[in-house]
């Protein structure tokens, strides 16, 4: 879902980027071992972040864009002061437009959030490529849909883009509007719906939309939280992970991006989705709300979010006398500074301090054969008609 600090983000330590890739790592080696293998990489099919438009764009094509939240562009105070201005002043995530907020907001969040904000980032920064790993994997994902999608032929172009920071939704459709796409498929990679999310991915195709003269026609993917092979893929991924772990928890936390509760109050339905997709994964794995919970990490603020919170339930399960865990994050599609730092980090810090022993982050889906084949198999889908 995010890279951020307020209705998607938050943060903790170095040391654990490490194992929790090597996590990864791990869960795509098993999970290979059951699933049809991702193509090649095809060039053709993925217009590159910087492309210039087509001399002679094709007549007709089909635009598929994933999206997820955002990202700074670089770890320093700078970048992410620019990065959380931006998503801070969006009336979707934050849903009080006074000027009190304003003077919050610019006198002193975002210059004290931004240092400290950094530093995190900075601790989980993709030093190969000068990126955040979100960044990373959702450009991933994009190419390899690409390729999965190649035999459709090479009218489809699959593209990525964030909502906050670069490459901008507008910017990316503008390329795919240039290559000749008359309908586009916008993939939200929220599987649970929130104005915060879902909804703001929408406001930003609609102002696009609103200054195009020849519009594209449009389709914007659905939440898909109770989708059956999302469920599925969730599941044995989990089971995968746990088997490879040198303990067994006995506890599993389901954990999900918090949400004030008066935004639930007003009518988004977040909650119960987040609710509905645990109940379905109990279901699939035959646990209890006992060995598999529910908590809600990331409040920002002093308003009241949902409960419970994923940080005093590590706090609650150590001095209950639980030693070993694991943590999944339902609603992240892929890995960023909330799954690497804040989970892997934070809370472990916590729930060790508290009595815990051991202490499992266990991997988003992001660009694994089998979160591949979860996004290929929402993008055909959403696809019938048009090829």
């Amino acid at each position: 879902m995010s890279d951020t600090a307020a209705m998607p983000p938050n943060a903790g330590e170095a040391t654990a980027q490490a194992p929790v890739l090597a996590v990864a790592t791990r869960q795509r080696e098993a999970v290979a071992a059951t699933e049809t293998p991702t193509p090649a990489l095809s060039p053709s099919i993925f217009p590159p972040s910087d492309a210039k438009p087509a001399t002679e764009p094709a007549a007709t094509g089909i635009g598929v864009l994933l999206v997820n939240l955002g990202t700074p562009d670089a770890p320093t105070a700078t970048a992410v002061r620019r990065y959380l201005k931006e998503f801070l002043s969006d009336p979707r995530v934050i849903e009080k437009d006074s000027l009190v907020w304003k003077l919050v907001l610019n006198g002193i969040i975002l210059p004290f959030r931004s240092r400290a904000k950094a530093r995190d980032y900075g601790k989980i920064w993709n030093r190969e490529k000068d990126e955040s790993p979100f960044k990373t994997i959702t450009r991933s994902q994009a190419e390899k849909l690409g390729s999965i999608l190649e035999p459709l032929g090479k009218h489809v172009f699959v593209d990525w883009a964030m909502r906050y920071g670069s490459p901008s939704i507008a910017s990316r459709l503008e390329v795919l509007a240039t290559w000749g796409c008359d309908r586009i498929l916008v993939m939200p990679l929220y599987p649970q719906y929130s104005a915060a999310t879902t909804a703001t991915v929408c406001d930003e195709v609609f102002r696009f939309m609103q200054r195009k003269r020849r519009q594209p026609a449009l389709r914007i993917l659905p939440p898909y939280y109770d989708d059956p092979y999302y469920i599925e893929v969730l599941a044995s991924t989990l089971k995968a992970e746990i088997k490879e772990l040198p303990f067994t928890p006995e506890v599993i936390v389901a954990s999900y991006h918090g949400m004030p509760t008066d935004y639930v109050r007003k009518g988004d339905p977040y909650e119960s989705h987040c609710v509905r997709t645990t109940e379905l994964l109990r279901r699939q794995l035959g646990f209890d709300e006992n060995k598999l919970m529910m908590t809600f990490q990331s409040r920002f603020g002093r308003a009241k979010w949902l409960e419970p919170y994923t940080i005093a339930t590590m706090k609650a399960l150590a001095k209950k006398g639980v030693k070993n865990i694991a943590v999944m994050m339902p609603g992240f599609s892929a890995d960023c500074l909330e799954t690497l730092e804040e989970i892997a980090v934070e809370n472990a810090h916590v729930f060790k301090r508290y009595g815990g022993q051991n202490f499992a982050a266990i991997p988003c889906l992001n660009d694994s054969q089998a979160g591949m084949l979860m996004i290929w198999q929402l993008a055909m889908r959403e696809l019938k008609g048009w090829v």
